[in-house]
């Protein structure tokens, strides 16, 4: 039977419905089972209409997508940014309209060079082709992949083996399996039901815990945004997080926020050595700084007591801390009184910072959601730490969201992952992914618990994404077509 014929404007309203739907497998609804349908609904009829028509479907897509799942942007903009209600409005529907891009050209070019056959293959590899050009096109924005809301669905156990990208290529592909199933082609019950039940057979976990646990605080400060960055900010922030470090007990690794301190390290350096003098023999204190050399200006990470090394941010927030295409987009930041952003990224390759006898690889706040960034530390690292300040987000879905990434990563990699954030939501999560110890979001808190130094590698670990954005690749080649056919309107 073939697809239907639906007509350009129900295609389009399905498209932005799956958007929508999409939204809704992510945190905090956590509907994971919707993603198939959504991908379903998108796919429906596709090969019945024009290229252009195609790109039109896919944009609807990538608008509900974000104008629901990132409507965070405009608590950024306006709450924090300063900016007024229409020009919030503005800027935010400017950055949904165009993340939207993400889906329209990949819909054009699989419309264009692809025909139905074995759509249902090339349509789920050109689907992850599309996440990884999002990924890292304008330092990326990985945010809200199909994969990322399979954390504690069935499919959790593929994590480890081909990461977030993987997830993806299964939901995907279970989607258009859907759409076949749905339209009487019985056969797709078969790679649908090996999908989500091959998980069964894999191991439980891929890594194993070595020494004595290792007894860890993590402070939250909940200082208000507004003031962080004022002379008052400044010595509430030097108050709270220097009372909130000397009421903790003995523990080995205390860790303070995403710059923490709303000052650079050579400022910070005489409040930092009055804690150390009163940290146990030995413990350690990690902390969010900003540092500047020569002109430049680092989002970092710096240890006082038991520690050694220091990190400094690689992958930089698009338009929080540069510019992309400062050429052209720098004439209109400037029209419209925007602030510039002004931090440089730090070098590939860090190694991890040792502190308490641990590897700890580092991301921080963004980076988080980098899963071969992520990964990358992973091989050398024992614990995986990200520091963050979510105060941005407000009392917003964007937290929540970027919590359930970040549990993505300590699943993919079989480690303990420990994330102290401003005011929320921090947390220590299990190399199995699941929150064992939160701190209440929007208080000044401090969550003690108690983390293992993991040894060995996951598959993911061991080679990254390439494998799975390859085999996206080879099920698009089946599928191409040279010449191109003729396509209804």
């Amino acid at each position: 039977m073939a697809m239907p014929r639906l007509s350009p404007a129900v295609g389009c309203l399905l498209a932005l419905v799956a958007g929508l739907l999409t939204t809704l497998t992510a945190s905090p609804f956590e509907l994971w089972w919707l993603g198939p349908p959504a991908v379903a609904l998108v796919y429906l009829g596709l090969h019945a209409i024009t290229p252009a028509q195609a790109a039109l479907r896919g944009w609807c897509y990538g608008v509900g997508l974000f104008g629901s799942g990132a409507s965070w942007v405009y608590v950024s903009i306006h709450d924090y940014g300063y900016t007024g209600v229409p020009l919030a409005l503005l800027l935010t529907g400017l950055f949904v309209v165009g993340l939207a891009l993400f889906f329209a050209v990949p819909f054009w070019l699989y419309r264009r060079f692809t025909g139905p056959r074995l759509a249902f293959l090339t349509f789920a590899g050109a689907w992850v082709l599309a996440e990884w050009l999002r990924t890292w096109l304008f330092t990326g924005f990985p945010w809200l992949l199909l994969g990322s809301s399979h954390v504690d669905s069935p499919l959790a156990a593929w994590a480890p083996v081909g990461g977030v990208y993987l997830l993806s290529l299964i939901t995907a592909l279970s989607g258009t399996l859907l759409a076949e199933f749905l339209h009487r082609r019985w056969w797709a019950v078969a790679p649908i039901a090996a999908l989500w039940l091959a998980p069964l057979a894999l191991p439980a976990q891929w890594t194993t815990p070595v020494g004595e646990p290792l007894r860890v605080s993590l402070l939250q400060g909940n200082l208000p945004q507004e003031i962080k960055w004022t002379p008052e900010g400044r010595r509430v922030a030097a108050n709270t997080y220097s009372e909130l470090t000397r009421r903790q007990p003995d523990v080995d690794l205390i860790v303070w926020p995403e710059a923490a301190l709303p000052m650079f390290e050579d400022e910070a350096r005489p409040i930092l050595e009055r804690i150390q003098a009163n940290l146990a023999p030995h413990g350690a204190l990690l902390t969010g700084i900003l540092q500047r050399e020569s002109g430049r200006y680092y989002n970092s990470v710096i240890g006082i007591g038991n520690s050694e090394g220091e990190y400094r941010k690689e992958r930089l927030v698009p338009f929080g801390e540069y510019l992309p295409l400062e050429r052209w987009l720098g004439g209109i930041v400037a029209f419209l009184d925007l602030p510039l952003p002004a931090v440089h990224p730090g070098s590939g390759g860090q190694p991890p910072i040792h502190a308490a006898g641990l590897a700890i690889g580092n991301a921080i706040c963004y980076e988080i959601i980098y899963a071969d960034l992520v990964a990358r530390q992973a091989r050398q690292s024992e614990l995986l730490m990200t520091v963050s300040n979510d105060t941005w987000f407000g009392e917003s879905i964007g937290p929540l969201q970027h919590l359930q990434m970040a549990r993505l990563r300590a699943l993919e990699n079989g480690r303990y992952l420990i994330r102290a954030t401003s005011n929320g939501v921090t947390v220590i999560v299990d190399p199995q992914g699941r929150v064992v110890e939160r701190a209440p979001q929007f208080e000044t808190a401090s969550l003690t618990g108690e983390v293992r130094a993991m040894q060995g590698l996951t598959p993911f670990s061991r080679v990254g994404s390439w494998p799975v954005w390859l085999l996206a690749a080879l099920l698009v080649v089946p599928g191409l077509r040279l010449r191109r056919e003729h396509t209804g309107t």
